[in-house]
């Protein structure tokens, strides 16, 4: 699927026209996102996946719509976690909420041309060395134990060295300009804390990253399953954040089932010479993961409320 230039194009198409419907005419006055409203907008998202995932089945193969269902699927639950990040941040900054939107809309559109250009490199040293996939698989390992045994770390945004080198670069006020990333203070151009917390939100996709891209690696080498299912759950996010933003703490134990699921990944990539994980294995294996840690978490703190 790779090699068909018309596919690429018409991805690329239907996304900048779902970007510019987003911000032209959706949000093109800042308000707050309800959770309603973000409720009905992650329904669009998911349906415009599995839609997409259908056309794969019916122009390609059931292997190329499962692959990329598993994908997707990886992505969004790896992009939770993202959000539990994400909510810290504007938290700390005190973003008003009619603001949140716009940030995270620019973030993502940032996030589009890193994925793809980390998908670009993956693709190319995978062609060329196919060592580095001992090494993507590795890397997921450790991941996936460092994130089992992580405490939850709160946000310190004084001490954050992105902050602090934002601050050196530019000069920050402390005050807001409507929904600007940039302010006239005292005749000259400052940056207002939007573009700080935007600055942010770009580093932590970076981070999140360096993980959820050798994942998808794991279940599949066409640069075009793994570029579009990664894009489908990053337009996804800014939705699916106004959704749990409120409600996310409470997936404490999510993040053990994330440690499994990059665990289980790495393991996969690192025994691909010896043995073959079936796709349709591997999504049931990363569904059940994720859906026990989500009940895992309601149940217990439901138990404990009741204590």
């Amino acid at each position: 699927m790779a090699t068909n230039i018309w596919f690429w194009v018409g991805f690329n198409a239907f996304v900048l026209a779902m970007l510019s419907l987003d911000l032209g005419i959706f949000h093109r006055k800042a308000h707050v996102v309800r959770p309603r409203e973000a409720g009905i907008w992650v329904g669009v998202w998911v349906t415009l996946a599995m839609i997409f995932a259908a056309g794969l089945w019916a122009l390609h193969s059931t292997h190329a719509a499962l692959t990329f269902v598993t994908g997707y699927v990886i992505e969004e639950s790896l992009s939770v976690d993202n959000i539990f990040v994400i909510v810290l941040i504007f938290s700390y900054f005190r973003i008003p909420q009619k603001y949140q939107h716009r940030v995270l809309f620019w973030g993502i559109v940032g996030a589009l041309v890193m994925r793809g250009t980390f998908i670009g490199l993956g693709t190319l040293l995978l062609a060329r060395f196919h060592w580095v996939l001992y090494i993507f698989g590795a890397m997921l390992v450790v991941t996936g134990v460092r994130m089992a045994f992580k405490g939850d770390d709160d946000f310190n945004g004084e001490e954050n060295p992105i902050v602090r080198m934002v601050r050196r670069v530019l000069p920050v006020t402390s005050e807001y300009n409507g929904q600007k990333f940039f302010s006239i203070e005292n005749g000259r151009r400052v940056a207002t804390p939007l573009l700080l917390v935007l600055v942010l939100v770009e580093f932590t996709d970076l981070i999140f990253a360096i993980d959820s891209i050798p994942a998808i690696f794991a279940v599949t080498r066409d640069p075009f399953i793994v570029y579009t299912s990664n894009i489908f759950a990053i337009l996804g996010l800014r939705s699916m954040y106004f959704l749990l933003a409120d409600v996310v703490q409470r997936f404490y134990l999510l993040k053990y089932g994330l440690a499994v699921i990059l665990s289980f990944i790495g393991v996969k990539m690192l025994g691909e010479k010896w043995f073959t994980v079936p796709i349709l294995a591997s999504l049931i294996v990363i569904v059940v993961t994720l859906g026990l840690s989500i009940a895992a978490s309601l149940i217990w703190r439901q138990e404990s409320k009741a204590s």
